[in-house]
């Protein structure tokens, strides 16, 4: 079994345009797949870093469907988001979807974050020894936009987002 402090985002980048997020938790996949495609489990855990809240979280999680997120600061009020469509979702084995960035009223913190151009993202589930490991790929089309993205932080966002997700899925496992 792996331990806590092997739970960690690794972020590798297997070519110019794309990033690489692996990242386990000890939960069965069907329960991180849940907290994936749920909507209001979402909400309670992808907010990012303390003062930061998801008040837009709408899913309409099949081929075809749309979605909306959008964070806001609990101190200035700021917005930004994501939306897009879903392209494949088998569930509880993979999820694609096409990502748009929306820089709300923060602006374009990156500077060449992909306004126009979605990126592509696909998620694969898998379990093993009540493990579950998730594999994010996320092609952003461009070495710039992938550089982009990369220096806002994002994985460590992400890394503190799973870390309150660890905890929910320890509570739902009556952990």
């Amino acid at each position: 079994m792996m331990k806590k402090e092997e739970l960690k985002v690794e972020v590798s980048l297997p070519s110019d345009t794309e990033v690489r997020v692996t990242r386990s938790f000890h939960a069965p996949r069907t329960l991180v797949w849940q907290a994936h495609t749920d909507p209001k489990l979402l909400k309670r855990w992808m907010h990012g870093y303390p003062g930061w809240s998801l008040p837009v979280c709408e899913m309409d999680v099949r081929p075809g469907g749309k979605y909306r997120w959008r964070w806001r600061s609990d101190e200035g009020g700021q917005e930004f988001g994501f939306f897009g469509e879903f392209k494949e979702v088998d569930a509880p084995a993979r999820l694609t979807q096409e990502e748009y960035f929306d820089p709300g009223d923060v602006g374009d913190v990156a500077g060449a974050m992909p306004v126009d151009n979605p990126t592509m993202n696909r998620s694969t589930f898998t379990e093993k020894n009540g493990v579950t490991t998730l594999v994010l790929l996320m092609d952003y089309g461009s070495k710039e936009a992938r550089d982009a993205a990369i220096s806002t932080g994002m994985t460590d966002g992400m890394e503190t987002s799973y870390e309150r997700l660890d905890t929910m899925l320890a509570e739902q496992q009556g952990g």
